[in-house]
């Protein structure tokens, strides 16, 4: 007589075992950030520009010429966004001792008002800023560390992703062959679904992201510019590249606005730059991403939110950009296995939006023609 060795285990010791893997599993992420990072971005990249490499492949050419042309000219393009921005980033650091004595007059007046406001002396002020200086002066030598050490990691991931997408696409055929095999012949149907599905949405995600960086930041220094504020395409690329992180990125990019209309114009800018931020946040929330970004990724704004935290938390700032097509990519596969579809569900949308606009000037224009109409049919005596 066999026995059955399936253990079922109570409720309390599956969720120990789960919250223990999963511990485990973060920490993983954590300590390997240098070897993980790049192969993530890697992965999504070359997902991104496969469709390329596939039309130059079927045009005859050499798959490793075909991935090298595509890697030359992805190069070409981010090193001519570069050069923009230190093009205006030099116009910007030479203002940089004049706005440093603007923005210590702008310190001295609020603090003469939290003097006079409060009913501490100056004196005292000034003494507990300068105490908080030399702390942060003391505690310098640590954050050099720290900023070295992640130099030294962004930098290693800046040589080491190209390489990366030039193996991931070059052994693509391989590695998607290697998905079939370890889950099995029986599986084959739902491992292609997953690998199409997965490609369709990081590849429909970056694409709409593009075009809503491009369409915010033109938007972003066109109003930059007529309210004649200096550094406009500098602060119009910063602005839609913040954007990019949801919701966070929003806020930080408002406060970066801000501050700087408070240091080169008068305070009323700050009100300028608040109503011109928050109309093109309304375009970008209303009609920009439920049309290009929205339809591509369908998680709900909790979830984003949270997923965007954690990945900060483990990543730090490439893990804010990292966490929304990761998160998509597990909703999918969750969504795939029976048993945890309802986790799928949980991290989807179905909730209606909170605020819907419908602008529709049909029903004007054909309510205003009737009335036209029903003038003209009206005879005088």
């Amino acid at each position: 007589m066999e026995m059955s060795t399936l253990i079922k285990l109570p409720f309390y010791a599956k969720t120990a075992l789960l919250l223990i893997g999963l511990y485990v599993f973060v920490s993983i992420l954590s300590i390997g950030q240098d070897i993980i990072l790049p192969l993530v971005y890697a992965a999504i990249i070359a997902i991104s520009v496969s469709p390329v490499v596939s039309f130059l492949v079927k045009k005859k050419i050499n798959r490793a010429i075909a991935i090298f042309i595509v890697l030359i000219l992805a190069l070409m393009f981010i090193v001519g966004l570069i050069l923009l921005l230190v093009s205006q980033a030099s116009m910007f650091s030479q203002a940089w001792p004049q706005l440093v004595l603007k923005f210590d007059d702008l310190c001295d007046q609020a603090i003469n008002w939290a003097s006079g406001w409060l009913g501490v002396s100056i004196r005292q002020i000034n003494t507990w800023i300068t105490d908080t200086k030399a702390d942060l002066w003391n505690n310098s030598n640590a954050v050099i560390g720290i900023t070295l050490t992640t130099m030294s990691g962004v930098l290693a991931a800046i040589f080491l992703t190209p390489v990366y997408i030039f193996m991931i696409l070059f052994y693509q055929p391989h590695l998607v062959e290697f998905a079939h095999r370890l889950f099995g012949v029986a599986n084959n149907s739902q491992v292609s679904e997953i690998l199409t599905e997965t490609k369709t949405i990081i590849q429909g995600y970056l694409v709409g992201l593009f075009a809503e960086f491009a369409i915010v930041a033109v938007l972003n220094i066109l109003g930059l510019l007529v309210l004649r504020m200096e550094y406009a395409i500098l602060l119009g690329i910063v602005g839609a590249l913040l954007n990019v992180i949801p919701y966070l990125g929003g806020i930080i990019a408002m406060g970066l606005f801000a501050a700087i209309a408070l240091v080169t114009k008068s305070p009323i800018y700050i009100a300028y730059v608040i109503v011109l931020y928050s109309v093109i946040q309304f375009i970008d929330n209303n009609y920009i991403v439920p049309k290009i970004v929205g339809s591509k990724v369908k998680l709900n704004a909790l979830i984003s939110i949270v997923a965007v935290i954690v990945g900060a938390a483990i990543w730090g700032i490439p893990g804010m950009f990292l966490s929304i097509p990761l998160t998509a990519v597990i909703k999918l596969i969750l969504d795939r296995i029976e048993p945890w579809k309802p986790w799928g569900f949980l991290l989807g949308d179905t909730m209606p939006p909170l605020v819907k606009l419908d602008l529709n000037f049909s029903g004007i224009v054909k309510k205003t023609k009737r009335k036209e109409k029903s003038v003209k049919d009206v005879t005088l005596p």
